[in-house]
């Protein structure tokens, strides 16, 4: 008579010596987030991999063209007090502003207008046509009362401009709005100004056909030129004329297009000589 063998000891699967611990992070480590498709930091780095969708915006490259020394030196403690602009360089003639605009490869030039060699106005005709500087905005500083040249420089390409006697929390809300491709038209000033500078002999009158210029536009596009040269920006005319701030926004692009005009600015400046807006006299 045999006997059968004892069976082979059984283990349990809770048992470390039944085999291979299962597949899981080690300790200290995390695993990825199949959910966010990116890989957690690893506490034991101390690191975290870069997002590349959190990157923040290069900060502003502002150059400062003024010839007074003393002013260029409060404009640029100021400018470089925030913390999304850094000063490039600091012009004291015209020439000099044209020349940095392109080595210093600004962004945005704050340009005086009176300066000497050559001045504020030719520098920013210069720059404007310029195709390697197509790219750099220029926000005209004047004293307003004393100078009758910011209508010449918004024809130069001027982006916008400011009185010196500014506010500094202004100038760098200036800087911003011009560097991000908008215009810095305050609508009061530019009216009045416009009114006392431009002159327009050959304005034709009410009901008139429309000049050439504006011969390519639609009614609606006129009708946005006309607010536009008023000083409303694209949310004011577009509650105005009962639109959507998208549908008025495009409206603007394509008159940019048709005039050639480089911004908002130089939208203006058509829509008063065109005769479309008439400046106020009083």
């Amino acid at each position: 008579m045999t006997t059968a063998p004892d069976p082979a000891p059984r283990t349990s699967p809770a048992d470390p010596a039944s085999g291979p611990a299962p597949v899981g992070p080690a300790p200290g480590t995390t695993s990825p987030d199949p959910a966010s498709g990116t890989t957690p930091p690893d506490p034991a780095s101390g690191t975290t991999p870069p997002d590349p969708a959190s990157g923040t915006a290069a900060p502003i490259r502002v150059l400062l063209a003024d010839d007074q020394r003393l002013v260029r030196s409060a404009f640029a403690m100021l400018v470089s007090s925030a913390r999304d602009m850094n000063v490039v360089g600091q012009a004291g003639t015209g020439r000099e502003a044209v020349e940095l605009a392109r080595t210093a490869r600004a962004d945005l030039v704050v340009m005086d207008i009176r300066m000497p060699d050559l001045d504020g106005i030719e520098a920013t005709r210069r720059i404007a046509a310029d195709e390697d500087l197509a790219g750099v905005r220029v926000l005209v500083l004047t004293t307003y009362d004393t100078d009758e040249h910011i209508v010449e420089a918004l024809r130069a390409g001027a982006s916008g401009f400011l009185v010196k006697d500014t506010r500094p929390a202004e100038l760098l809300d200036a800087i911003r709005t011009v560097a991000a491709g908008e215009s810095l038209l305050s609508p009061g000033p530019t009216a009045r100004l416009i009114a006392r500078v431009l002159r327009l002999p050959d304005a034709p009158p009410p009901g008139a056909p429309a000049p050439a210029a504006l011969a390519a536009l639609s009614e609606r596009e006129r009708q946005v030129l006309a607010l536009v040269a008023r000083g409303l920006n694209n949310a004011e005319a577009a509650q105005t004329l009962g639109l959507s701030p998208l549908t008025t926004k495009t409206h603007v692009s394509r008159i940019m297009g048709k005039l050639g005009a480089r911004d908002r600015a130089q939208l203006v400046i058509a829509a008063y000589e065109s005769g479309l807006v008439t400046p106020s006299r009083s």
